[in-house]
C-alpha cells in the first residue's frame, strides 16, 4: 500500500511494491490476526494477517482495507503518491465485524498519507507509545507538491487517536498547498502530546496571503487531555483543536477539556482549547471549552482568535474553568492582517482563573481592527487581591464595537481597558454591568465608581445623545453557583432579560446579529443584553 513512507514530511522508497491481484476494478482486502500473508487477502476468509503485508500493494481509486474489529495490528500504514485515490472513487481505510480494529504503531505515525487525497479513514482506534508520543502524529497528511497543487477528499470519522505528538495532523510544505473539502467528524483525539487536532502550512505573508487548507469542516471532535510538552520552550504545546492556515472553516459540536497541564512554564506562547491563526472564513460554533491549562504565564483559554485571522466568527460557545481568557482575539504582529472578526452569543463563565490578567473576553493587539462583540454573557466569580474583569481590553485596536453583553462580576472591574479609549476607536454600546461586590470600570488611568460617570468623562455608553448600558441586576444563577453541567448553560441564563434596559438595536448601527441566539431560539425584534434572548413572537 504505496511506495513512499513519510518520516517528518521526508519520502523514502520501499524496497519492494508487490503486484496487485490480477482483477479488474476496485478490490477489498482483509486483514486478521487469523490470516496468512501469503493469501491474496481480498476476502475474510484469505485475509492476510499484518499490516506490513497489506502496506506493500498500491491502492486505486475504490479500494477498501477492511481490518477486523475488536483486533489489534502492530504497525502502521502508508499511503503515498504511487496510491490513487478520488472525490468520487476513494481509498478507504476502516473496520470490519464488530468493535473498531486498532493499529498499534511503534514509535511512528499510525497512518501518513503523503502527496495525495481521496482517502477516507473510519472507526478504528489508533494508539501510540512512549517514542511515538515524543515525535510521531496518529493520523497525519502532508502535502509538498510543488506548484501550490491541493489534493482534494480527505474523509475522518469515527476514530479514537491517542499516545501521539499530535492526534491528527494536517500540514503543507513551505511551497506547497495543503488539502482541500476535508471532514473531520465524530472523533476523539486525546493524550497526546502538542494538541488533538491541527494543521498548518507555510509562514503567512501579510501582502500575500495565502492558506495551505480549505473547506475543512470539523464536527462532533472531542479533543481532551493532551498535556502539552513540558520540554518545548519555543513554541505552544497542549491545545485541543489548533487550525493554522486554512481559508473557509467550521468547527462544531464539539468539546475541547483538561488540555496544557504540561505545557511548557518557560514557553512565550500557550494552549488554547480551540483556536485558530493565519486563517480567514472560519467558524467556531456550538463548542464547548473547560478546565483547559497552562504551565506558563500566557493562554491556557478556551477559545481563540490568533495572529492574522480575518473574517471569522467565535459563536455560540461556552466557555469555563479555564486558566486563561474565555474567549481570546488577539494579533500580536503589526500585519494589518486581524480584522472584521465576530464575536457573538457565547458564554464564559469563571475563566481565567489562574492568569488574572487575562479575562472573560479579552482582545488587544498591533493594528487589530473591525471587531464586533454583542450579546455574549461572561461571568467571573474569583478570589484573592488580584481579579479578572469580564471584559477585559487592551492597547492597539480600532473600529471595535462592544454591544449588547452582560457582564458580571463580584467585585472586580467590570471591565479593565488599558487604553483610554475614544469611540472613534473603541465603542461600548446597550451593555449591562453587574456586580456582586462593588461595582467599578478601569478605563485607562481613571477608576469609575458609577457608569454615569464613565458615559460623562469617557464618552462611554452613548448612542448619540441617547443613554445606552445599564447596571441592573441581570438575574443569573451562574452569579452565586457553580457551572458544573458540561452540557448546558441554564445557571447563565438571564431569569429577568425582558426587564434589562439600555440595549440597542443592532440593524440600527449597521450590524447584522444573525437568525438565532445561543440557544437556537429565533430573535426577538425587541433585544436585550447577553447571550440568550428574549423569545420572538410566533
Amino acid at each position: 500500500m504505496g511506495a513512499i513512507t513519510l518520516l517528518s514530511g521526508c519520502g523514502v522508497l520501499k524496497p519492494y511494491t508487490p503486484p496487485r491481484p490480477p482483477a479488474e476494478g476496485p478490490l477489498t482486502f482483509y486483514v486478521s490476526p487469523d490470516g496468512d500473508d501469503d493469501r491474496d487477502g481480498l476476502s475474510e476468509a484469505t485475509a492476510w494477517r499484518t499490516l506490513d503485508r497489506a502496506d506493500q500493494v498500491p491502492f486505486r481509486p475504490g479500494d477498501r482495507l477492511r481490518l477486523k474489529g475488536g483486533a489489534r495490528f502492530p504497525g502502521g500504514l502508508t499511503i503515498g503518491a504511487g496510491d490513487a485515490g478520488s472525490a468520487p472513487k476513494p481509498v478507504v481505510i476502516d473496520s470490519y465485524g464488530t468493535g473498531r480494529a486498532t493499529i498499534a504503531p511503534r514509535g511512528s505515525a499510525g497512518i501518513a498519507v503523503y502527496n495525495t487525497a481521496g482517502v477516507e479513514i473510519r472507526n478504528l482506534a489508533i494508539v501510540g507509545d512512549a517514542k511515538a508520543q515524543g515525535s510521531a502524529d496518529g493520523i497525519s497528511f502532508f502535502n509538498d507538491l510543488p506548484g501550490g497543487k491541493r489534493l482534494n477528499h480527505v474523509r475522518i470519522t469515527g476514530v479514537d487517536v491517542s499516545r501521539f505528538q499530535n492526534g491528527i495532523r494536517l500540514g503543507a510544505g513551505p511551497k506547497s498547498s495543503g488539502f482541500g473539502d476535508i471532514r473531520i467528524s465524530d472523533s476523539a483525539v486525546h493524550h497526546n502530546q502538542d494538541a488533538g487536532l491541527v494543521t498548518y502550512g507555510p509562514q503567512f505573508k501579510a501582502k500575500d496571503p495565502r492558506y495551505a487548507h480549505e473547506k475543512l469542516t470539523i464536527t462532533r471532535v472531542k479533543a481532551y487531555g493532551n498535556p502539552g510538552d513540558p520540554t518545548a520552550d519555543d513554541r505552544n504545546t497542549g491545545s485541543g483543536i489548533v487550525l493554522g492556515s486554512v481559508r473557509g472553516s467550521t468547527v462544531q459540536q464539539s468539546l475541547s477539556y483538561d488540555n496544557g497541564a504540561k505545557s511548557s512554564a518557560r514557553a512565550k506562547e500557550g494552549p488554547e482549547g480551540i483556536w485558530t491563526y493565519d486563517s480567514t472564513r472560519v467558524v467556531i460554533q456550538n463548542n464547548k471549552a473547560y478546565r483547559n491549562r497552562t504551565g506558563s504565564r500566557v493562554d491556557g483559554g478556551g477559545f481563540g482568535l490568533d495572529n492574522n485571522v480575518s473574517s471569522s466568527v467565535l459563536q455560540y460557545n461556552l466557555s469555563y474553568g479555564n486558566d486563561g481568557a474565555g474567549f481570546l482575539v488577539y494579533s500580536g504582529e503589526p500585519s494589518n492582517a486581524h480584522k472584521d472578526n465576530v464575536v457573538r452569543f457565547n458564554y464564559s463563565w469563571d475563566d481565567a482563573r489562574k492568569l488574572s490578567w487575562y479575562g472573560g473576553i479579552v482582545a488587544f493587539g498591533d493594528l487589530l481592527r473591525n471587531l464586533e462583540i454583542y450579546h455574549n454573557t461572561v461571568i467571573l466569580r474569583s478570589s484573592g487581591a488580584d481579579r479578572p474583569p469580564a471584559l477585559r481590553l487592551r492597547n492597539g485596536m480600532s473600529e471595535v464595537a462592544v454591544r449588547n453583553n452582560i457582564f458580571v462580576t463580584n467585585g472586580a472591574p467590570v471591565v479593565d481597558s488599558d487604553t483610554n479609549y475614544t469611540q472613534g476607536l473603541v465603542r461600548l454600546q446597550g451593555n449591562d454591568y453587574f456586580s456582586t461586590g462593588d461595582w467599578k470600570v478601569q478605563w485607562g488611568k481613571t477608576r469609575y465608581s458609577d457608569l454615569d460617570a464613565w458615559r460623562k468623562r469617557a464618552g462611554q455608553e452613548l448612542l448619540g445623545t441617547v443613554l445606552t448600558g445599564s447596571t441592573a441586576d441581570p438575574c443569573l444563577a451562574g452569579a452565586v453557583a457553580p457551572v458544573t453541567d458540561a452540557a448546558g448553560a441554564t445557571p447563565l441564563v438571564s431569569q429577568c432579560a425582558d426587564q434589562l434596559e439600555g440595549a440597542v438595536t443592532l440593524q440600527a448601527v449597521g450590524v447584522n446579529p444573525g437568525q438565532v441566539d445561543y440557544f437556537g431560539a429565533r430573535l426577538s425584534t425587541a433585544p436585550s443584553a447577553g447571550a440568550a434572548q428574549p423569545r420572538a413572537e410566533e
